[in-house]
């Protein structure tokens, strides 16, 4: 069985089996014409269950065959056009390189002697983030697993600095379209079932800051304390991104702490056209980026960046077999010393290969064309009569319904458009995510793929459509 560690006498079995894995992912790629294959849970998992575990195949050929008919056949492929669901993006060539060398190697970024240079790597990618936003020359941070966990870390800093032995008189403030994951870290941190004081949102989908300093006013005169005001730069749902100017001077007003939540807008951070869009995203204390969303990257690389550097104390915990405090006065630098992991990946590794083979420009030119296809979608929308499109698009999502001439119950819309993603999930030709609006259900795109074209976008309505009228039709005919 030694035959198959990874070390300087099994290099050749290496580079077969991983060109042999990377051949028939390439021929996958290649053949897909379509983003998933349509099939169902019920026939997908006999056959994965009927696999024994316990009677390896013992050839690499052998197992990748039976990866093709459990895994890669049926597999989401997020690379086609035609997938237009949820935040998910096709992935630059670099950070698929970057990807095999970290595995390869297999880093652990939590202590120096276990890292070396991809310590540095990853504090140099830190610093260009921070550089990026504008948080200033004592700013600092780490990479994380993905948003959820940027906004928990974020949240407890923010519990820590808050000036209060009562973690009931809390408050945290986001709108009411902000991440689930405030809601869950308010939990995880300890804090009542009213610590999240939820805002109402302007057309657009943006907080509504009239509210907010309303809110911010109620509560510091109730005796409670404002903990934290969330702002989010690219809502899940809308991609709106909220007033970040006024939002910071009100943070700096009420002595708040201002978390932006950009794991969607980030890519604005390298935009050559919209940067504008996240201006006062500079004055925030902390900043949540999710790289494997708009920076192209596969998940997961993302990251939390503070203001202050010495806010991140609040997550150091010193261990004499890990990161003893003396290391500290040597000035070995322990990422450990500033994350909620222990063991950690090399993820920024992608990042890396990536500006260093594309440039930030290239990024960002990518980021701006599926903003510029939002745009030329929603005027689809808009002009379809079939569809009642919800907001003008600030980054690159489009939420919108169809809308039947012949039928006014609105339960019974609901359960067309239901109808309508279930069955084209079901053909495979192609992914459109949902939500609610108003407790009523649309459907959403999301753009992050700058090869779908505005012909994609119409043919899929065009199924959608569709589909609708097919329910709708079964439907009276079922009522007759």
């Amino acid at each position: 069985m030694r035959s198959h560690l990874l070390n300087d006498t099994t290099a050749e079995h290496y580079r077969r089996s991983v060109t042999e894995g990377v051949e028939r992912v390439a021929a996958r790629l290649a053949a897909t014409d379509r983003p998933f294959t349509g099939v169902t849970v019920d026939a997908l998992a006999p056959l994965i269950e009927r696999i024994d575990l316990d009677r390896p195949l013992h050839d690499t050929s052998a197992v990748l065959d039976e990866l093709e008919d459990v895994y890669l056949r049926d597999a989401v492929y997020f690379h086609h056009p035609r997938y237009l669901a949820h935040l998910n993006c096709p992935v630059v060539i670099p950070a698929v390189l970057g990807e095999a060398v970290l595995s390869a190697v297999n880093s652990s970024l939590d202590t120096w002697d276990q890292s070396a240079g991809g310590t540095l790597i990853e504090r140099r990618l830190v610093d260009w983030t921070t550089g990026r936003i504008g948080l200033g020359p004592a700013a600092d941070g780490v990479f994380t697993s993905g948003g959820s966990q940027s906004n928990l870390q974020a949240l407890l800093l923010a519990r820590e600095e808050a000036k209060t032995d009562s973690l009931a008189k809390l408050r945290i403030f986001a709108s009411e379209v902000s991440h689930f994951s405030v809601k869950k870290s308010a939990k995880l941190l300890g804090l009542g079932q009213d610590a999240v004081v939820s805002i109402p949102v302007d057309q657009d989908k943006r907080m509504r800051t009239v509210a907010l300093a309303r809110e911010l006013e109620r509560c510091t005169a109730a005796g409670l304390v404002p903990m934290a005001v969330v702002a989010t730069a690219g809502t899940t749902d809308f991609g709106s991104i909220d007033p970040l100017p006024e939002i910071a001077a009100l943070c700096a007003q009420f002595s708040t702490w201002m978390h932006v939540d950009a794991a969607y807008g980030c890519g604005l951070l390298a935009s050559v056209k919209y940067r504008d869009r996240i201006d006062g995203i500079e004055r925030a204390d902390s900043v949540t980026v999710d790289y494997h969303k708009s920076f192209f990257q596969p998940v997961s690389s993302s990251a939390l960046l503070v203001r202050d550097a010495a806010t991140l104390r609040h997550a150091t915990y010193h261990a004499e077999y890990l990161n003893p405090r003396r290391m500290v006065a040597e000035r070995i630098p322990n990422q450990v010393d500033k994350s909620l992991q222990t063991t950690r990946r090399f993820d920024a590794l992608k990042l890396w290969m990536t500006l260093r083979t594309m440039g930030a420009d290239g990024i960002g030119e990518l980021f701006d064309e599926v903003c510029d296809l939002a745009v030329e979608g929603w005027h689809l929308l808009a002009a379809d009569p079939r569809f009642d499109v919800v907001v003008q698009p600030s980054l690159s999502t489009l939420v919108f319904r169809y809308i039947p001439r012949t039928v006014t119950d609105p339960a019974e819309i609901d359960r067309a458009n239901l109808y309508a993603r279930k069955a084209l999930f079901a053909s495979g030709d192609a992914v459109v995510a949902g939500t609610k609006v108003n407790d009523r259900h649309y459907l959403k795109f999301t753009l992050l793929n700058p090869e779908t074209t505005p012909a994609d976008m119409a043919a899929v309505l065009d199924l959608i459509a569709g589909h609708a009228e097919q329910y709708l039709g079964e439907s009276l005919d079922r009522a007759s």
